[in-house]
């Protein structure tokens, strides 16, 4: 008999009373909360699907997803044909992923604040990017990129952080030719920290005057403009994280840095050690101690809590083009790029994994020939009975 893998639901699920009762949530948490708990449960219903393949024709039922972008179980599929989309617009040059880091002083402010702050984390970043990149000084060009926002630590605390993954050149200002970046870097990294600094300090500076900011419980003495002022003074003398890798070439490693972290969330279930009747233990990754395994117990209120500090504002995109690669000129400039640079052959520029291309056109798990075609629903409420259940719902 197989060993239940264990989820995150389960531990919500286990705990939902007492932390219901406990907890007073925004309107997306508890939306994600409840969803999560009810996902690929009776609750939300089922679906039939058939083989599609005359000689297989096998039926497959199974407990429809919640889609919540914030649950564990439902991000496969969606990364999965999000990737396959991308796929089609990699161009044949290096990569480089960059990654920028807001300081721990700004963690509570951003947690009170989340659509301004996170917005204007993806704006100093992406200002940064397309200035420094765009002076002769360093590469004399327009970049594209996209940027994925990501708010947690390997310990689930608050840790917000865009990462960006570059084509390592641009397109020159006559639009004429491609300009190749350096061979061991994109752009100076010294210089990309001073300027991700000044223009997201300028720009919560603006939301300050401007009134966007909302200060209550122990930041509440941050309202004063005093306050305010002495705050954004420390920040201006700490050296801010900006972290960049050599890039790298090859479709192959760019899908596979794609896959990684563009719809993660907080935790994935395959972290999970050991849930009892109070605690949870988890796997984490200690990179003040070479990247080792460890493990963290937490009790099963305070893992609840630290997990839904990631929900997002209902609505925020996380994810985001910038430059040539943005999405009002995307299809036009990845054109003229590939017009400016060797053509990348067809078996590279459509490289997916076999499982990705499955999750993606729906073939049937079992003659790995015939489609899944929908042929029926079951209401919330009904118990698909044991046997016919598929569980690897990708719906």
């Amino acid at each position: 008999m197989s060993r239940h893998r264990l989820e995150v639901a389960d531990v919500f699920r286990q705990h939902e009373q007492e932390f219901l009762s406990r907890s007073h949530l925004s309107a997306p948490q508890l939306r994600a909360f409840r969803d999560i708990c009810a996902c690929r449960t009776a609750a939300l219903g089922s679906h039939i699907e058939q083989c599609d393949n005359d000689n297989c024709s096998r039926q497959i039922t199974a407990y429809d997803s919640c889609r919540n972008r914030h649950c564990p179980k439902c991000q496969s599929s969606a990364r999965d044909k999000w990737l396959l989309a991308r796929s089609a617009e990699l161009l044949p040059v290096p990569y480089s992923h960059v990654v920028f880091t807001l300081p721990g002083e700004l963690s509570d402010l951003a947690l009170q604040n989340r659509r301004i702050v996170y917005g204007i984390l993806f704006r100093a970043v992406s200002e940064t990017l397309l200035t420094i990149a765009a002076d002769p000084c360093h590469l004399g060009a327009q970049l594209g990129f996209l940027a994925v926002l990501h708010t947690w630590n390997q310990k689930l605390l608050h840790h917000p952080h865009l990462h960006c993954l570059i084509p390592a050149g641009g397109i020159s200002p006559d639009r004429k030719r491609w300009v190749r970046s350096r061979r061991r870097f994109l752009l100076p990294v010294a210089v990309l920290r001073k300027m991700f600094r000044g223009k997201f300090l300028s720009l919560l500076a603006e939301a300050f005057r401007n009134n966007q900011l909302r200060f209550f419980g122990r930041m509440a003495h941050l309202a004063a403009t005093t306050a305010f002022d002495r705050l954004l003074r420390q920040l201006r003398s700490k050296t801010w994280v900006v972290f960049a890798k050599r890039p790298f070439a090859g479709p192959e490693h760019v899908i596979k840095y794609l896959a990684r972290y563009t719809h993660r969330v907080a935790i994935s279930n395959g972290r999970l050690i050991e849930i009892t009747d109070r605690e949870v233990t988890f796997r984490w990754r200690d990179s003040a101690d070479s990247n080792r395994q460890k493990l963290m117990t937490l009790d099963a209120i305070s893992f609840i809590r630290r997990f839904l500090l990631h929900v997002l504002p209902a609505g925020f995109v996380k994810i985001r083009h910038f430059g040539f690669m943005a999405n009002r000129s995307r299809r036009e400039a990845v054109a003229l790029c590939r017009s400016l640079l060797p053509p990348l052959s067809e078996g590279r520029a459509t490289f997916l994994t076999e499982s990705q291309h499955r999750a993606v056109d729906r073939k049937c798990p079992f003659c790995k020939i015939g489609m899944l075609c929908l042929i029926g629903r079951l209401p919330p409420g009904e118990i698909i009975p044991t046997g016919i259940a598929y569980t690897a719902d990708t719906s």
